[in-house]
């Protein structure tokens, strides 16, 4: 019963994890966000503190209840201690297979018995990850989208061994949390990335072959197809790295050539260029500016 959860742990502090104890923390949930260093968790803090400030100032949120918010948020650098009387984990680390299944075979073993385990894992298997615990029926993914104190659409996602009362559950506590939740079955990519990753990587491959540039390619798509954001500017935002990542699991996942990633993001990865988070990829992002500034490496091939 959600009345029963009354700790949430968040395994990792970075964009989606300080996001994910964010909309925790505002609804009314004892919070204990973990990472292994303090620098990471202050910044995450901060964060926070920044993204709640804005919802004030909008009118979405009091003073009051920001305080509050924050004030039910405490951090640690110890997953042990993190977690051991927690009700409800959900990991929010890097998208590399090795590193959640290590968490997760740590989290079985501090975790009380009766605690869930979720992942925001977009893509990796989660009846894989439920594998290394021995409480694979209380594994579930639980994918949020980024922003998440913005994003409304959550995606529940079944393992081979997770019990419908832990999807019930976690059904019941994305609405809680003000989400829609959606729940698929435990296939490559689930629905979101399995629909939205060949697109990304079909630009990509566009761009590639010389078929228009990235301000065309992105332009197409807002326009023609009603897209908040150009596949291309999508693919930097979300790092070019994690779609590289989500592109093997799915060429990997299915055998199937139509998910080989773009050889042009294999090299723009391999030279650094993950987008946003480095500063550049498809677009050159400069700290203070909102200007969206194609980089260099394509702007020749821009139409003027």
């Amino acid at each position: 019963m959600i009345q029963d959860l009354k700790i949430i742990t968040v395994i990792g502090s970075g964009t989606m994890g300080n996001g994910i104890c964010h909309v925790f923390a505002q609804n009314g949930f004892t919070v204990h966000m973990m990472d292994i260093n303090q620098v990471a968790l202050d910044k995450a803090m901060a964060t926070i503190g920044k993204n709640m400030d804005r919802q004030v100032a909008k009118g979405g949120l009091t003073e009051e209840a920001k305080n509050a918010a924050i004030g039910n948020i405490t951090t640690y650098t110890d997953m042990a201690e993190a977690v051991k009387n927690a009700d409800f984990v959900v990991e929010a680390a890097t998208e590399n297979i090795d590193l959640k299944l290590n968490i997760f075979r740590q989290l079985d073993q501090h975790c009380p018995p009766h605690c869930i385990l979720a992942s925001n894992t977009s893509s990796i298997s989660i009846t894989k990850i439920g594998s290394v615990t021995k409480r694979a029926n209380k594994v579930i993914g639980m994918h949020f989208m980024n922003p998440v104190p913005v994003m409304k659409l959550v995606e529940v996602i079944n393992g081979y061994a997770t019990e419908a009362a832990v999807t019930q559950l976690v059904y019941q506590l994305s609405e809680k949390l003000g989400k829609v939740p959606c729940v698929a079955n435990d296939y490559p990519g689930f629905i979101a990335n399995r629909i939205l990753m060949p697109m990304i990587n079909e630009a990509i491959i566009a761009l590639q072959e010389g078929v228009a540039g990235v301000a065309e390619i992105d332009t197409i798509m807002k326009l023609g197809m009603a897209h908040p954001m150009g596949p291309l500017q999508l693919a930097d935002f979300i790092g070019l790295d994690t779609c590289l990542s989500i592109m093997n699991v799915l060429y990997h996942g299915f055998g199937n050539q139509k998910y080989a990633p773009a050889t042009l993001l294999v090299n723009m990865v391999q030279a650094g260029c993950m987008g946003v988070k480095s500063g550049e990829g498809f677009y050159k992002y400069t700290a203070g500016s909102k200007d969206l500034v194609v980089s260099s490496m394509f702007a020749s091939k821009e139409w003027k």
